[in-house]
Order: structure tokens, then C-alpha cells, then sequence
């Protein structure tokens, strides 16, 4: 090692030049060009495009037609008709002579059947406003899923790239460190072992920059598929001032989710479907009271022709005494599927409520990890630099030096996830609470900027 601290001081000054210029350089984003992407030009891209979107919006106009179809069993129903063909008969039987014809027959008719009591119709069209109900809960929640997924896509690319940048970074400081015990070596001032330990390190750091290279990738691909457009490049955070949840204590924001999560909204409109199904099944043993009209107008017979004109009404009450058991089958088995719904309804409020405690301090927690990570970058910059003052006076080695290096790379990657999940935690709450809006991702994006530095 006392070999090692020999260096000229010339020489170790502009290897450590180079080293100074990678290490204390302002780390500069990607430049953004005119056309950068922003959060909310993302969020429109995917809610504009979303299958999942676009399935619960048709499933709720589906549901929304299975009301007047509901309602169309008490309404009254009219029916018309009409036939005409030729005949031939022959009669026997009225004479010593049989006779055998053609002729023409007519028959027009008209008939109204209207409800007058229908137990199972009138459940049928509360079972359509909550099934309406079930699906416009879904569709809330589907847009909600995709601007959380939106919001993590998108941060997880930047995450990505700034791995990305930091990866790139310590390669080439470790890069000029290698440049610089090779040429001590050389010289006869260095050691094979300290040749040997940096390239090791950098050949660590060849391989990070390769998997950040590949997490890039996938990112964008996730986001690519939300939105269904190319990404190029994003807007970044310019200046971050952590926040926690507002309010402060979980009991307001568990209240939140169990009133407005809409996942819980449609589990309970389908489990008011399945108990209305129940009732449904229950008045299929009711009677039902119809009354019917016909009008008839009947030309053309055998023998002599004529033609008949019917008008007649009817009362018409049906009683259902037996159906092979279906009606207690049918009852047994709508008791059993809304026990069933119940049984999610009380699941998913439990999840919701983990979920809720969990992105709340989850939230609580990123605050803390957000200042501490920004302190250890401080605190791994200033040993690095302490460490290259001792190297450079013979008080440090080079492995001090690699161990120094690869600490603040370390610190600058878990700024970056703390910064980008501090972002992330903030739509996870709201998620969770069912109350994330549009105006959410607004508020995000103010803290975009096309060409941020850190």
C-alpha cells in the first residue's frame, strides 16, 4: 500500500479530474422535446382507449335497457294477424250426391293482453335499478383502476431511467478509477489487486447498466399498453415537498372507503339483485291476472260461404299448483347464491379496509423515506468525496474509494424510489378510499416540468 501511496500527485489529479467531473456533475434529465408527455396527456391516452373501460360502460348500457324491458311485462301487449289459402272439400251425406269443391278462406285478428297482477314483473324492475346501480359501480371503479395503473406506469418509467442514469453514472466513474490503476500500475506505483477489484466492480456495473437498460424497456411497454400510444419522452418532478395523508388519522379515511369504494358499491347492489332474486323466485308460486281482447274477422267456408266478425274480452287468472319442484328448486338455489353475495360483500370490506390502513401508511411512510433517502445522499456524497481526499493523500485506498463510489449510487437509486413512490402513495390512498378523481392526477401533474434537473 505504500507503494500504492508513491503516485505522483500530477498524475493522480487528472485521473481524479475525470472522476470529480462524473461524481459532482449536475445529473441533467433527458432533454425533453416539444412534443414531452405529461401525467394527464397519459391519463386521457388510456381512459379514452381502456377495454376495461369500455366493457363496463357497454355492460352498464346493457343494464340500462333491461329496465324497460322489465317494465315492458306490465305494459300492455298487442298482437295482429292475418292468414288466407284455398281449400278443397267433399262432403258426403246431405243428398244422393257427393259434393266436392274449392273455395277461399280469410281470417284477420287483432288481440290485447294486459297485466293486471304479476308479482315476479314487478321484482324484475327492481332488480333492474340495481343491477343499473351494480354497473355504474363498476364502471367508476374501473376508471379508477386505470388512473392508479396510469400513475404507476408512468412513474415507473421514470424510476427506470433514472436507474438508468445513475447505472450509466457509476460505470463511468468506475471507468476512470479503472483508468487509473491501470496507469499506476504501469507506471510501478500500483497494485495488481487493486487492478483486479475495480475491474470487477465495473464489470458488476457493466451488468446493472444492462438490466437498467432492459427495466426501461419493460416499463415503457407497460405504459404503452394503458395508453396504446408510443412513449417517448416524459415530464419529470421538478421540486417535491413530501406530503402525508390529509386528514392525518385513519379513521376518516377508512369511513371514506366503506362509503365510496366502489368496488364495495357494486358488490351491494349485486348482493340487493341476489336478495331480490330470492323474492323473485318466492312469487312464482303468486297467481297472475291478465285480461285479453280479441277482434276477428273470419271469410270463406265449405258450405254455403259466409263471413264472421268476433269481438270478445276475457278475465284470465292462472294459478301455478305444482311444476315438477322447479319453484322450490329455484327458490333454494337464489337463497344460496345471495348467501353467497353476502359472504363477498363482508370479504370485500375487510380487504378494503387492509387496503385502506395499508396505503395510508404506506403514504405516512414514504414522507420519512422521501427525507430520509435525500440525507443519506447528502451524507454518501460527502463520504465519497472525504474518501477521494484521503486516497488522494495516501490515508485511503482504492477500495475504500470503490466502496465509497458504489454507496452514493446505492443512495441515488433509493432517492429516486423513494421520491417516485412518494407520488405513487398519494393516488394509492385515494384509491383505496375509492375517492380518486381526474382532479387528482391534475394536481400531479402542476409538479411535472418538460426539462427538469436534480
Amino acid at each position: 500500500m505504500r507503494k500504492q501511496n508513491s503516485v505522483p500527485l500530477r498524475c493522480r489529479s487528472v485521473a481524479l479530474a475525470m472522476f470529480l467531473l462524473a461524481a459532482f456533475g449536475c445529473v441533467v434529465f433527458h432533454a425533453a422535446s416539444s412534443a414531452a408527455e405529461d401525467l394527464q396527456t397519459a391519463y386521457k391516452q388510456a381512459s379514452s382507449t381502456s377495454p376495461a373501460i369500455a366493457q363496463a360502460r357497454a355492460q352498464l348500457d346493457a343494464d340500462l335497457a333491461d329496465k324497460p324491458l322489465a317494465r315492458s311485462a306490465l305494459l300492455p301487449h298487442i298482437n295482429a294477424g292475418a292468414s288466407g289459402g284455398m281449400n278443397t272439400g267433399r262432403v258426403t251425406g246431405f243428398g244422393p250426391q257427393t259434393i266436392s269443391t274449392g273455395y277461399h278462406s280469410d281470417v284477420f285478428s287483432a288481440s290485447l293482453t294486459e297485466s293486471i297482477f304479476n308479482g315476479q314483473a314487478f321484482t324484475a324492475m327492481k332488480q333492474s335499478d340495481s343491477r343499473i346501480r351494480a354497473s355504474e359501480a363498476a364502471l367508476a371503479y374501473a376508471q379508477q383502476v386505470v388512473t392508479l395503473q396510469v400513475t404507476q406506469a408512468y412513474f415507473g418509467i421514470l424510476q427506470a431511467e433514472a436507474n438508468q442514469r445513475v447505472a450509466q453514472q457509476q460505470m463511468d466513474l468506475l471507468q476512470s478509477i479503472d483508468q487509473q490503476t491501470r496507469a499506476s500500475l504501469h507506471v510501478g506505483s500500483g497494485d495488481i489487486i487493486s487492478v483486479q477489484e475495480t475491474q470487477a466492480q465495473l464489470d458488476s456495473a457493466k451488468a446493472d447498466l444492462i438490466a437498467a437498460n432492459n427495466a426501461v424497456t419493460v416499463a415503457k411497454n407497460q405504459l404503452e399498453r394503458l395508453t396504446h400510444q408510443p412513449v417517448d419522452t416524459l415530464e419529470d418532478v421538478t421540486t417535491l415537498q413530501p406530503t402525508g395523508p390529509q386528514p392525518d388519522t385513519i379513521g376518516p379515511w377508512l369511513a371514506a372507503a366503506l362509503k365510496n369504494q366502489p368496488l364495495l358499491r357494486q358488490a351491494q347492489a349485486t348482493l340487493k339483485v341476489s336478495e331480490q332474486q330470492v323474492q323473485y323466485a318466492k312469487r312464482a308460486r303468486w297467481p297472475t291476472l291478465t285480461l285479453n281482447g280479441i277482434g276477428q274477422h273470419a271469410a270463406g267456408t265449405l258450405i254455403p260461404p259466409v263471413a264472421i266478425d268476433q269481438i270478445g274480452g276475457s278475465l284470465n287468472l292462472s294459478i301455478p299448483i305444482y311444476e315438477g319442484g322447479g319453484t322450490r328448486a329455484g327458490i333454494h338455489q337464489a337463497e344460496a347464491l345471495s348467501k353467497a353475495s353476502r359472504a363477498n360483500v363482508a370479504n370485500i370490506q375487510d380487504q378494503i379496509q387492509l387496503d385502506t390502513q395499508t396505503a395510508f401508511q404506506d403514504l405516512q411512510d414514504s414522507v420519512a423515506q422521501f427525507q430520509a433517502t435525500q440525507q443519506a445522499v447528502a451524507s454518501a456524497k460527502v463520504s465519497m468525496e472525504g474518501t477521494r481526499k484521503g486516497y488522494e493523500i495516501g490515508s485511503r485506498s482504492i477500495i475504500d474509494l470503490l466502496t465509497a463510489t458504489t454507496n452514493y449510487a446505492a443512495a441515488q437509486r433509493n432517492y429516486y424510489l423513494a421520491l417516485y413512490t412518494q407520488l405513487v402513495a398519494r393516488t394509492q390512498l385515494k384509491a383505496a378510499a375509492g375517492v380518486l378523481t381526474p382532479a387528482d392526477i391534475d394536481a400531479i401533474n402542476t409538479l411535472l416540468e418538460s426539462s427538469p434537473s436534480k
